[in-house]
């Protein structure tokens, strides 16, 4: 008995089990094509939502980023800091992300 990674959520399960605890995907009636098929499916899904997350931390770096430059509130304003912190929150998510899916990639 081996663990594996379930095809459909990539969790550690038993070779021998038959029904994943974590999803409930049936894997007794599977072939082995079937599950490399549904492995890769399920990477690219994932990797999808990294980028998708990517995106929404890009326009929250440029959003907070172009108000503070463009918008030119005053340095000690409330509105300033929430500039501010929607660019640093941005600029560290949109990091973030990018490693998670280089991550996936070499995994």
């Amino acid at each position: 008995m081996a663990l594996i990674n379930c095809p459909s959520c990539s969790e550690r399960i038993s070779s021998k089990a038959t029904v994943c605890g974590h999803c409930q995907c049936v894997l007794a009636e599977m072939s082995a094509e079937q599950r490399l098929s549904m492995q890769k499916v399920s990477k690219i899904e994932q990797s999808q939502k990294l980028m998708n997350q990517s995106m929404i931390a890009m326009l929250l770096f440029c959003g907070g980023f172009g108000f503070m430059f463009w918008g030119e509130p005053e340095p000690t304003s409330w509105q300033n800091s929430i500039a501010t912190g929607a660019a640093v929150l941005g600029f560290s998510w949109y990091i973030l992300n990018r490693a998670r899916i280089i991550w996936l990639k070499r995994k």
